[in-house]
């Protein structure tokens, strides 16, 4: 795992050598082992070096910083190129299969100098060109320079699972892998992106799409790559190279697709495990966390020196600990835990911020912060993690609704009365009702609806004239084709309202502590697989969530925590952590900073704590909204005027 950047400007330019290394320096937690330089002016040798001064007049400057998981040799250091002269790579991300490509790419004729996968990868996409990119199992942001086409490729992987942003940068494209580094070139602005702020503000969404919280940086989606010519490069193409398949495959039964599960999950584990450092796992006792530790102890057995990390929390109604444990002891883990209190986030809230580069919706994923800063004061790493199962097997309570929906769109009207009462449980049934009759409606009114449920909690602390004023609506997001309800909403989840953020929290919380995190949920054919099952694979008559991987994991899972019906995660208790903190809280809520923010009105906010606070009004994640935006505004010296 890595970072990287790069710059292409409009014509030969000796550059302020100070903006490459401040643009290395911002991405040196990502790879603290080693960096490397290349300059190419178009008409001269490339020059590659560890040393700025060496790729001094070029017209493209690229930049990689190492973080040594595969080959810890010289012979893995980057910018990388071919043989030839042609072909030249910086690389953030790790190719699990490499060596089954590389034994594929050498019976072909192709001899290698090194036992990374960069060295694989450049090669596969000299033989394959971008069809090399669809062969691969793994998570990938890199940047190919081709001196003969006078190109620069950006590719990202499948899912986003590696952050790759870019901005346009005297009369050319600068990009990286943090949207920081692109801060510290001069003149880059920091206008708000007025509809990513509403989206923020009113459904805490970010991260999907090409657009990010400020204006002028953008992302390259997932599964996308961006090619600029040093002829004309502020000219990008952008076009995707992978689409996820949701066919669907009606003819396999529950038993035959309980098996391919098994093995689809089990092969991607085995392939996850390849690393030439310490592999440890992040556990919160939940069936996907417990599924990676315990497949990775089936498949290796003793040898395996597995090491669990978990979060617990004090409050007893959110503590997942006798799950960890029954875990941990039948897996036969080293097990580490950290407990967290409000005062630490307090401290440690800006520095969160610096690195998540973009506000968060939660102080969850605080809590993953500590696990990650424990894993490496523990000497691992490389980690495994559960992202993506709850988008895939639909984990989370409300596509209760979205199975409940695709009922009765179905006309199943037996199934759904059955399935109703299975699953009510007292006062969250009219919400789950309310939500599913809501799915039911055309995809065009869907938005319209959604704005209806809001109007209760459009008071005054958002100054809606100024959205209003900049014709920003509320997002409408397309539905995909499947007929059933409930893939349409996973896929939504998997492609926009929840794995997008997901991901670049765990990328940063990670990265921040030099740890690879991988998620081996999050494959191509696993995933494809998943996607082409009925839905009644996903969710049970009964209203069990993740049916048929549980049942998948049975023999090697506790059937402890396969039979759980609870899901808590690493849970914070926020409205107990925002109370214990109500004096910094009320003074970020009325500080300077928040009175300048015009989008926010400071007197309103501070009352809205305050009625939380007594119970007067109810709690949700809105006053965190705030709050963390104000401290990112205030960062980042974010322009919110037009």
């Amino acid at each position: 795992m890595c970072g990287i950047a790069g710059l292409v400007i409009s014509h030969i330019s000796d550059i302020d050598l100070k903006i490459l290394t401040s643009m290395g320096n911002s991405l040196k937690s990502r790879g603290p082992d080693d960096w490397g330089f290349l300059g190419w002016s178009g008409n001269t040798p490339v020059s590659i070096s560890r040393n700025p001064e060496f790729v001094k007049n070029s017209q493209i400057y690229l930049l990689h910083r190492r973080l040594s998981i595969l080959d810890l040799s010289g012979a893995g250091w980057q910018p990388m190129g071919t043989d030839d002269g042609r072909y030249y790579i910086v690389f953030n991300g790790e190719i699990y299969n490499y060596l089954e490509l590389r034994s594929q790419l050498q019976t072909i004729g192709y001899q290698f100098r090194s036992h990374s996968d960069t060295e694989v990868l450049l090669a596969a996409y000299t033989q394959w060109g971008i069809s090399a990119f669809r062969k691969f199992v793994g998570m990938f942001a890199c940047a190919i320079l081709d001196t003969h086409e006078r190109t620069l490729l950006l590719i990202r992987d499948f899912f986003g699972i590696k952050p790759l942003y870019y901005t346009y940068w005297q009369g050319g494209l600068a990009f990286a892998s943090e949207i920081k580094a692109l801060l510290q070139l001069p003149g880059v602005k920091r206008p708000i992106n007025s509809q990513r702020l509403y989206d923020y503000l009113y459904s805490g969404m970010t991260d999907y799409g090409e657009e990010t919280l400020l204006a002028n940086i953008h992302q390259l989606p997932p599964a996308h790559t961006l090619k600029i010519s040093l002829d004309y490069p502020q000219k990008a193409d952008i076009s995707r190279y992978w689409q996820l398949d949701s066919q669907p495959n009606s003819d396999i039964t529950l038993p035959e697709a309980t098996e391919h599960l098994r093995d689809l999950f089990l092969d991607s584990i085995s392939l996850h495990l390849r690393s030439d450092v310490p592999v440890g796992a992040a556990l919160s006792g939940g069936v996907d966390s417990s599924a990676i530790a315990m497949a990775m102890r089936y498949l290796q057995g003793e040898k395996l020196e597995l090491h669990t990390f978990s979060y617990i929390a004090d409050d007893t109604s959110l503590s997942e600990e006798v799950w960890v444990d029954t875990v941990t002891q039948a897996a036969k883990t080293t097990v580490h835990k950290v407990h967290l209190s409000p005062q630490d986030l307090e401290n440690e809230l800006n520095h969160l911020i610096a690195l998540q580069d973009e506000p968060f919706g939660s102080t969850s994923i605080y809590a993953q912060y500590k696990v990650f800063q424990l894993a490496h004061q523990s000497g691992i790493k490389v980690m495994l993690d559960g992202q993506g199962a709850d988008e895939m097997f639909a984990g989370y309570r409300p596509y209760l609704a979205a199975r409940l929906a695709s009922m009765v769109r179905k006309g199943e009207w037996g199934n759904g009365v059955d399935f109703w009462q299975q699953v009510s449980q007292g006062s969250s049934d009219r919400q789950l009702l309310i939500r599913a009759l809501g799915l039911l409606l055309p995809p065009s009114l869907q938005a319209s609806a959604r704005q209806l449920k809001r109007k209760d909690r459009k008071h005054s602390c958002v100054n809606h004239q100024w959205f209003q004023q900049r014709g920003i609506i509320p997002n409408s997001y397309q539905t995909h084709p499947n007929p059933d309800i409930l893939w349409n909403e996973l896929y939504q989840a998997m492609t926009k309202t929840s794995l997008p953020m997901l991901l670049r929290y765990e990328d940063r919380n990670s990265m921040t502590h030099s740890i690879e995190s991988r998620v081996p949920f999050l494959t191509p054919s696993l995933v494809n697989f998943v996607f082409s099952l009925p839905e009644s694979f996903m969710i049970a008559q009964d209203g069990t969530s993740k049916a048929i991987f549980r049942q998948a994991m049975r023999g090697i899972v506790p059937d402890a925590i396969l039979d759980r019906k609870d899901k808590i995660g690493f849970a914070t208790p926020e409205k107990k952590w925002l109370k214990t903190l109500q004096p910094w809280i009320e003074n970020t809520l009325s500080s300077e900073i928040a009175q300048q923010i015009p989008v926010l009105n400071s007197p309103a906010m501070v009352s809205e704590f305050q009625a939380v606070l007594t119970g007067r009004s109810p709690f949700d994640f809105r006053i965190w909204r705030w709050v963390n935006l104000i401290r990112w505004a205030e960062y980042f010296h974010v322009d919110f005027e037009d």
